[in-house]
């Protein structure tokens, strides 16, 4: 598990394009938390790269998610290809001339998460009409097409945070992500914005320079902007901490488990450390993303109160029959 609350997510744009294999495999050796591939036609954005056969043959060489930035004029058409290579998350253009919500929508069905892009002169309300298909929300912080741009500060400060707004539906899981021009000058401010992931290309190819080290940099720096410009100074929650919400029985932990994921809150159900019931099994945990700890005991702390108190009965009535 990764430490902290920042992501990375390593775009191979800037590699080279006859060892992509090697690239993404050294993305990975680095700590990047997810493979960021830009994809473009030579039409809706003036550069071509590659396609969904050469995502597939990737597919082989890591267990890194995915991340797909199609920037392409008709994502409608090609979408299943993409799903078809293994795109974890398939991200298209708000500024595409065709229907919209199809594509989300097929990408949701498939399991993927959806996400829409947009360029920096395109207004975030272009989003709104979409935002209960969305997982993500990619702001460009730099013209689409090609790796090395500087960074467009007040791209960021305008619409990263906002952003979040459009993700209010997503108990869990929806994430903001900063693409164009990230680094580890640009890092700390995009954390202190709210971003969840940031897609990291140029400044991870330098000749000579450390990618690891420029990843661990690039998180550092982007967690602490969230700890004093969002969090009063207190570190962010690790994102792939958990943390234990209630112990029960067996029976009763799955019951409770369904009960909270149907709101939208991932559950991990675990055999836990707890006291070993009449029936011989123990108890497992009941657990959850400790950054939405808060969230579920708001929602579920009396529904817990009753599952403990039905979990003690039912002991009582075992012992008692036993």
């Amino acid at each position: 598990m990764a430490p902290g609350r920042a992501r990375v997510a390593a775009s191979i744009l800037d590699a080279d394009f006859a060892n992509l294999g090697n690239a993404v495999r050294r993305c990975e050796r680095s700590g990047a938390d997810r493979i960021h591939l830009d994809v473009m036609d030579g039409h809706f954005v003036p550069n071509l790269t590659f396609g969904a056969r050469t995502i597939k043959s990737l597919r082989r060489v890591t267990r890194l998610p995915f991340d797909a930035h199609l920037m392409i004029s008709e994502p409608g058409r090609y979408v299943d290809e993409y799903i078809d290579a293994g795109c974890d998350s398939i991200t298209i253009h708000v500024e595409v001339e065709e229907p919209i919500s199809p594509t989300l929508g097929k990408i949701r069905r498939a399991g993927r998460a959806a996400g829409l892009s947009l360029r920096p002169a395109t207004p975030l309300s272009a989003l709104e009409p979409y935002q209960e298909l969305l997982d993500i929300v990619m702001v460009m912080t730099v013209e689409p097409g090609f790796g090395g741009q500087k960074f467009m500060k007040d791209v960021a400060r305008a619409k990263l945070l906002p952003a979040r707004d459009l993700l209010r539906h997503k108990a869990v899981g929806g994430e903001v992500h900063v693409d164009g021009g990230v680094n580890r000058e640009t890092a700390e401010f995009a954390g202190g914005q709210g971003v969840d992931v940031l897609v990291v290309g140029s400044a991870l190819w330098i000749k000579g320079h450390d990618m690891g080290r420029e990843i661990r940099l690039i998180k550092a720096l982007a967690d602490e902007g969230y700890q004093y410009e969002l969090n009063a100074g207190v570190p962010p929650i690790p994102r792939d901490k958990w943390v234990s919400f209630a112990r029960l029985p067996k029976t009763f932990a799955k019951r409770f488990m369904d009960e909270i994921e149907a709101g939208g809150i991932p559950v991990l159900m675990l055999r836990g450390n707890g006291q070993i019931n009449p029936d011989g099994v123990r108890d497992y945990e009941v657990m959850v993303p400790a950054s939405a700890e808060a969230l579920t005991a708001e929602r579920h702390a009396d529904a817990r109160d009753r599952y403990l108190q039905d979990a003690e009965d039912w002991r009582r009535a075992l012992r008692a029959a036993g």
